[in-house]
């Protein structure tokens, strides 16, 4: 055997991503969609990458996409490594441009006070701010796309140190003419029948606490539309399809739905996130200002 053909394969970063894609998404019309490239091409690339490796990654089935069974040795292999990718770029950037740092936050929170208040003790640094998926809070900061979030429990956290900066109260949200509409509170025993919506491929912790799924009792919750997205779920709500579990919603809803108080129920922790042992002078900063600005009140 010559040299060259006992080197290891020269791998393209861009399609291991792609078959992270495939792989997390289990569809490839899914996946062409959030990488934003047309199908066609997807299926071009992997194939490239399977070639580059000497194995099929993928099958593809009347249900969806599968990992063979070399996919399943590679995929945790391929999520290293673009992680030890993105790594070695955002600490090497730290390095060039120590006064930088990225403020993500999810839907519905507000990080302005505290963005605000970071920019004018730290004039001279480069503070952003990026929206970040409900569920990529982890992927987010582990892949150095953001270096401190603001966001809801729960998500994984392992690599994570996690502060919980404010609770909010759990409310019902109805269309105006649901039968619950107007009352001053709700309980478990008022929705004991109601449908909830399921989101697809939602982390089964998330999934169990909006969906308040099992109740105290050990019953299921009553299972409503299959979303591809949170939201979504008020679209399903306005049409009067299922009922949902959320928090966060003042003067934030649409005019065709309203919230009730859902009492007997834990509250929605909405929480500061950084990576475990970030020394990034900044990070600090950005929580002292988030624990003293980021309060809930309006």
């Amino acid at each position: 055997m010559t040299e060259s053909s006992s080197a290891p394969p020269d791998l393209d970063l861009r399609l291991v991503r792609y078959f992270s894609a495939v792989a997390e998404h289990r569809h490839f019309g899914r996946a062409a969609e959030a990488l934003h490239v047309t199908q066609p091409s997807l299926s071009r690339q992997i194939r490239r990458l399977e070639q580059q490796l000497g194995a099929r990654l993928l099958d593809r089935t009347p249900r969806g996409t599968v990992l063979t069974e070399a996919g399943e040795v590679f995929l945790p292999r391929a999520r290293a490594l673009l992680r030890s990718a993105a790594t070695a770029a955002a600490e090497t950037r730290a390095a060039a441009r120590p006064s930088r740092i990225t403020v993500g936050y999810t839907a519905g929170l507000i990080v302005t006070p505290a963005v605000r208040e970071l920019r004018q003790r730290h004039p001279d640094a480069d503070v952003r701010t990026q929206h970040v998926p409900w569920n990529e809070a982890a992927a987010a900061l582990l892949d150095h796309r953001v270096d401190a979030l603001v966001t809801r429990l729960p998500f994984p956290t392992g690599g994570l140190h996690v502060t919980v900066l404010y609770d909010e109260p759990r409310v019902l949200v109805v269309p105006p003419d649901h039968r619950l509409a107007g009352k001053e509170s709700v309980t478990l025993d008022d929705i004991a029948g109601e449908p909830l919506p399921r989101v697809r491929e939602s982390d089964p912790s998330w999934s169990a606490f909006w969906r308040i799924d099992p109740r105290p009792d050990g019953s299921p919750a009553p299972d409503g539309p299959l979303i591809d997205a949170v939201e979504d779920k008020f679209e399903v709500v306005a049409a009067g399809q299922a009922v949902a579990v959320s928090a966060g919603v003042r003067g934030g809803l649409r005019p065709d739905l309203t919230a009730i108080p859902l009492e007997g129920v834990e509250p929605s922790h909405v929480v500061l996130a950084t990576r475990a042992g970030d020394g990034n002078r900044l990070v600090a900063a950005f929580g002292r200002a988030a624990r003293a600005r980021l309060t809930g009140r309006p």
